[in-house]
């Protein structure tokens, strides 16, 4: 899968943010149980298989078919599709991952709704997001949230809706506070902002040609490796401040 800073790539991507995408993981894995469920979003399936455990199917779903096709090599059953139109029965589903995908979509709405249909009666579904204040600026991500309009948004369609944040230990939140205060100096650069008045399509290409300088050297600096196990899932009664790196939501069906 070629690394564009749309989905993270093993060996390409920061160390930090693979293992922050598996400590996302772990809490799905945490709050669903057995039964059918899907990983909307599923890129090559190298973290959806952390969900398969017996009793419990996992099912991917990629938008790119290329991705889903190579993701069987991993899981038993894959589909390539659109999150918004997902191509499974009303009620079918004991659990749904939905691992940073909602922030993708000018219309999150749809995703959400689609999300709700496809849960059987007291299903659960994890949605896992990047906290606003903390996400630095990626073209990919065209619908950011903060703590209180997510739960509204979510609030829409489940009964049932908590959310918690998730964030790392001092040493981690002061690397991606590091690294944000970095991006930004570059950013500066465009002292007459000219990237935002490009086509979307060309930011992208400039944003991903970026990327593919920038994380070989982010990876090569790191001198302590992060791994899932630098991160903790707040309490939900805890704020979730600024530098919480991301938001986990986590909802069950009527």
């Amino acid at each position: 899968m070629r690394p564009t800073g749309e989905r993270p790539v093993r060996d390409h991507t920061p160390a930090s943010l693979i293992a922050l995408h598996e400590a996302g993981y772990a809490v799905v894995d945490a709050s669903i149980g057995d039964g059918i469920g899907i990983d909307i979003g599923c890129g090559l399936g190298t973290e959806s298989v952390s969900l398969a455990r017996a009793g419990r199917q996992v099912i991917g779903i990629d938008y790119d078919h290329a991705t889903a096709h190579s993701a069987a090599n991993l899981l038993h059953g894959t589909l390539c599709a659109d999150a918004r139109v997902l191509p499974v029965a009303t009620g079918s589903l004991d659990w749904v991952c939905s691992s940073h995908i909602i922030e993708h979509f000018t219309d999150p709405e749809r995703h959400v709704a689609e999300i709700a249909r496809v849960l059987r009666p007291g299903g659960v579904a994890v949605i896992l997001t990047p906290n606003e204040p903390a996400d630095f600026e990626n073209p990919f991500h065209v619908h950011l949230f903060r703590p209180e309009p997510l739960r509204a948004l979510l609030e829409t369609h489940f009964p049932t809706v908590t959310v918690m944040g998730l964030t790392g230990n001092e040493r981690v939140t002061a690397e991606f506070a590091r690294r944000r205060k970095t991006g930004q100096r570059i950013l500066a650069l465009d002292v007459f902002d000219l990237r935002h008045r490009l086509p979307d399509r060309m930011l992208a290409m400039l944003h991903s040609a970026g990327r593919r300088v920038l994380y070989p050297i982010l990876n090569r600096s790191n001198a302590e490796v992060t791994t899932a196990d630098d991160f903790r899932l707040m309490d939900e009664t805890d704020p979730i401040g600024d530098d919480v790196l991301v938001l986990a939501a986590i909802v069950s069906a009527g």
